[in-house]
């Protein structure tokens, strides 16, 4: 949707492979300084398992982008990336009452990676240069491969800029290993009612997107091994989120407020970004709903190197990407709104 993200407003950001042994940041006593951090009774029971420490804590920064304002936890200047994400925008909750489109994202083209769209709330509709066009309601996800190239827009629906109420969501960029950077074009439009869930005691609920969690499955196809998880945590109850022991891990947390195994809380539109030290990520609610988007994937480990909404492994690769955008060989974007 958005094209492009970085650490600072008006201009991109070459982004570098990060190796998470090198994180600095931690999660306890001596660590840097955790605003969003407050210290909590600790719970035994979690601290025996093997349990991931915390190596970054990335609040969720207020960005401009064009004409609307996202908070952006991903990337930053220390952290670049959490291989294989390379993005999170939190846009929204936006309130819709004049009639006019806070999102309204025109044509755009993409390369080398697959941007994720995560409806939390309102209408969203979506059109691409290779003819397809999905209408996104309040828990539908969009997963768009732009593989070898696609020129998109995604706009509010006009029923919805019309009668009015909130728009809100994530935008997600997923990058693509190098033999899958030029793999044709596929769009997935998978509605709220095609995704399992997980009921935890206590009142939790996970929803699967991608991945799986115990023996759910989520209906996301992928070209990487990566979980993608949405958690909803009541004040109270507690989970304890199995982690492959080859992937990263983050958990951003959206709003509310949550403690983890170290007895640390943490609020709203907070990252938090796990080392690869351990087997289980313990989540207890502290508000009365907490709503968490939880990410895991095996890294990559390849060069990454990006110029605004084009995501190759090499600068060469980057400028074929410009000259090929300019010769139409991403499709012709034909606007039907």
């Amino acid at each position: 949707m958005f094209l492009g993200g970085h650490a600072g407003a008006g201009k991109y950001r070459r982004s570098k492979v990060v190796v998470l042994s090198n994180y600095l940041r931690v999660d306890g006593p001596g660590g840097a300084t955790m605003r969003n951090a407050v210290r909590c009774k600790h719970h035994p029971d979690q601290l025996r398992m093997s349990q991931r420490t915390i190596a970054n804590i990335l609040p969720a920064r207020a960005l401009q982008m064009g004409h609307v304002e996202v908070h952006q936890p991903l990337p930053t200047q220390r952290v670049a990336q959490i291989d294989p994400f390379l993005l999170l925008h939190h846009f929204g909750p936006w309130s819709i009452e004049d009639g006019r489109d806070p999102l309204d994202v025109g044509p755009h083209p993409h390369r080398g990676f697959e941007p994720v769209t995560l409806l939390y709330a309102g209408s969203i509709r979506h059109h691409d240069s290779r003819g397809n066009t999905g209408y996104l309601q309040a828990g539908d996800v969009q997963w768009l491969t732009a593989g070898r190239g696609i020129i998109h827009s995604e706009r509010a629906t006009r029923e919805f800029v019309r009668n009015g109420g909130t728009l809100e969501g994530i935008q997600l960029w997923v990058n693509l290993a190098p033999a899958h950077k030029m793999v044709q074009p596929r769009y997935q439009h998978l509605q709220e009612k095609v995704f399992p869930r997980h009921s935890f005691p206590g009142g939790a609920v996970l929803k699967v997107i991608a991945g799986t969690f115990a023996a759910l499955e989520g209906p996301a196809q992928t070209y990487g091994n990566v979980q993608i998880w949405q958690l909803t945590l009541p004040a109270g109850a507690t989970v304890d989120l199995p982690v492959p022991p080859a992937s990263n891990f983050a958990a951003y947390l959206l709003d509310g407020e949550l403690q983890t195994a170290t007895g640390f809380n943490y609020r709203g539109k907070t990252l938090l970004n796990y080392r690869q030290d351990g087997t289980t990520v313990s989540l207890t609610g502290v508000a009365p709903l907490t709503r968490v988007l939880l990410l895991g994937g095996e890294p990559i480990g390849a060069p990454v190197t990006q110029h605004g909404p084009f995501v190759m492994n090499t600068q060469t690769e980057i400028l074929e990407a410009m000259r090929d955008y300019q010769m139409g060989k991403m499709g012709f974007y034909v606007e039907e709104y």
